[in-house]
């Protein structure tokens, strides 16, 4: 299946955006769950690190994705430009009748 020069930069987009928010979010979470194990046993507080190591995890997570999904979308906009619709002479004199 061929596929056009656009389809295939919005295809190349999508799998980038499922890989990265994928890394985003499971990175924190293993790293910082295996710090509050280990730290957990280290101090014998189990599960307070561990719990702790998931919120932050998590919040930092929500942050990232939030600022890499606005240049997603920066990236996404500029693949093909929007055009703005021109108005007609008909749709002023159409609203110029409404006022």
């Amino acid at each position: 299946m061929a596929y056009s020069e656009k389809d295939r930069k919005y295809l190349m987009l999508g799998f980038r955006i499922v890989g990265e928010f994928g890394f985003i979010i499971a990175a924190p979470i293993v790293i910082l769950a295996l710090l509050g194990k280990w730290l957990d046993g280290r101090y014998d507080t189990a599960p307070l690190f561990l719990v702790s190591g998931f919120i932050l995890a998590a919040l930092l997570s929500a942050v990232s994705i939030y600022r890499r999904a606005k240049q997603f979308g920066r990236e996404y906009s500029s693949i093909e430009p929007e055009k703005t619709p021109e108005k007609s002479t008909s749709d002023s004199e159409q609203t110029n009748h409404l006022e």
